[in-house]
């Protein structure tokens, strides 16, 4: 599993959040005796994140006081994970970071912190477009 595949399952995104809507419509067609009911199966919401939500409920929680809006360190730190330069610069190869960026730590980590947000977003996160631009 990716560095971004983290991030998303720390915030609720994937499969635990699309469980739930999916077994009402098993349950459903395991009690229909129609074959033709259980061929169309009822379409499946997506559900959105609300990240900004999310991440201020852990900073109101954490010990540390975090600038996540800002800080790509601290965005790591608040959902737990290693905000190591090894691992961020993982992150920034997984995510297509330019070449000329990988070699500033400050440059790569600003790329960086604005393209997990908008990556967030893709994804079907609801982020304020004054963090994502």
């Amino acid at each position: 599993m990716g560095m971004f595949s983290n991030i998303l399952s720390k915030l609720g995104f994937g499969p635990k959040s699309a469980a739930p809507v999916e077994a009402p419509v098993l349950e459903a067609a395991s009690a229909s005796a129609a074959p033709a009911e259980v061929a169309a199966p009822a379409p499946v919401a997506i559900s959105v994140v609300d990240v900004v939500s999310q991440l201020e409920g852990l900073a109101a929680k954490h010990a540390e006081k975090l600038n996540w809006k800002v800080s790509i360190v601290d965005l790591l730190k608040l959902l737990d994970l290693d905000s190591s330069l090894a691992s961020r610069k993982e992150l920034a190869t997984e995510l297509g970071c330019p070449a000329e960026k990988m070699g500033d730590s400050a440059q790569m980590n600003m790329w960086l912190h604005k393209t997990v947000l908008q990556k967030l977003a893709a994804n079907g996160g609801n982020v304020p477009a004054d963090l994502i631009a």
